[in-house]
């Protein structure tokens, strides 16, 4: 079968070869009108790039995607981004070039981060909105200069991003509050703590454990929310006053991967065994609590795969004109002491998911 090229495009759309190459990667100088015409004459062609051979034939990468994810908490950022670096590494032939400009902490510095990467000739953006309302004008701003935007691990709703990565974080809460409900029998106190409310993915899950926790334990109560802004220190003082503050408290969900603080806490009040802890994500940092009962079960969001499966929608989408699903969620993984052996995070050799 005879591959369909850029010339013949140009043919049917009359216009140059330049002006097609312009239309096809986003770039200005011309009409939107003249735009939508090529790239409806390329789809109808089942036209699709040759990235290698671009990215062979000019010496530089054919597709940049900048990448602002925070540092902290390092336990579950470190594996996004190793997610996205790997996955990058397997397209370099094909020109793709990732820009890792991280923040400190979620909402802490993103907005800086974002407007560098955007000032480098970006075809898409990876990031973790910590803040979506003071990110909206930069995101908006970006899709509408072509550059694509995804979102991981949490939500901008509201902005014209192009989609989000992440496990549903109603599921993820509702999940929780279910396995909460049958590690706490009967009526019980329980408390929750959690990076920020202002964040999407964090006040969804606060949300929804909270409805239904009390749906399936009537009469239990959820004595606080505490917001420890994914900072290790504030969050073990926190979380040491509040188990000092509630003695009626059996149970803690803790909505980020910042569980160990949570866990430190529990030790200090010499509460091991006392104080049920439903964590979420995973590391081999847990697995003592995991044998100590503290964590009985934590909620694994697989970030990794998170991170490779951001690369793989971008390239398919450049490559192939795959449209871009605006959700993609992964199904979470319940994580024991019986399994957790099974994951690459506790494992030495850390083969990399699919």
């Amino acid at each position: 079968m005879q591959r369909i090229g850029i010339p013949e495009i140009a043919r049917l759309a009359n216009v140059s070869i330049g002006t097609v190459d312009r239309a096809l990667h986003g770039r200005k100088e011309i009409s939107e009108s003249t735009r939508k015409r090529i790239l409806r004459i390329a789809k109808e062609l089942g036209y699709r790039p040759n990235l290698a051979a671009r990215a062979l034939s000019i010496g530089k990468s054919t597709l940049r995607i900048g990448v602002c994810i925070p540092r902290e908490v390092h336990y579950f950022y470190d594996q996004l981004r190793d997610g996205l670096l790997s996955e990058g590494r397997r397209f370099e032939a094909l020109g793709v070039e990732i820009l890792y400009q991280p923040c400190e902490r979620l909402g802490v510095g993103e907005i800086e981060r974002v407007k560098e990467l955007l000032g480098n000739g970006l075809q898409a953006l990876v990031v973790c909105p910590g803040d979506p309302h003071s990110l909206a004008q930069l995101i908006n701003q970006a899709e509408k200069q072509n550059v694509r935007v995804i979102c991981v691990a949490s939500d901008a709703p509201g902005t014209n991003r192009s989609t989000v990565i992440c496990v549903n974080p109603v599921v993820n809460g509702n999940l929780a509050a279910e396995l909460m409900s049958k590690l706490l029998p009967g009526k019980a106190d329980v408390a929750i703590i959690t990076g920020m409310i202002s964040t999407e993915d964090h006040r969804n899950k606060v949300e929804a454990f909270s409805r239904m926790y009390q749906q399936l334990s009537p009469g239990s109560r959820i004595l606080e929310v505490v917001e420890g802004h994914d900072d290790e220190d504030e969050t073990f003082q926190k979380a040491f006053v509040l188990l000092g503050r509630h003695k009626s408290l059996q149970g803690l969900y803790v909505s980020t991967a910042n569980c160990l603080p949570v866990c430190h806490a529990v030790g200090a009040r010499n509460l091991h065994g006392k104080i049920k802890v439903i964590a979420t994500d995973l590391f081999k940092e847990m697995m003592p609590y995991f044998e100590k009962g503290t964590i009985p079960a934590s909620i694994h969001q697989r970030p990794y795969v998170q991170g490779q499966i951001a690369v793989r929608l971008i390239v398919d989408y450049v490559a192939y004109g795959r449209p871009i699903p605006p959700t993609y969620y992964l199904s979470p993984h319940i994580v024991m002491r019986s399994n957790m052996q099974l994951f690459r995070e506790t494992r030495h050799d850390s083969l990399p998911e699919t």
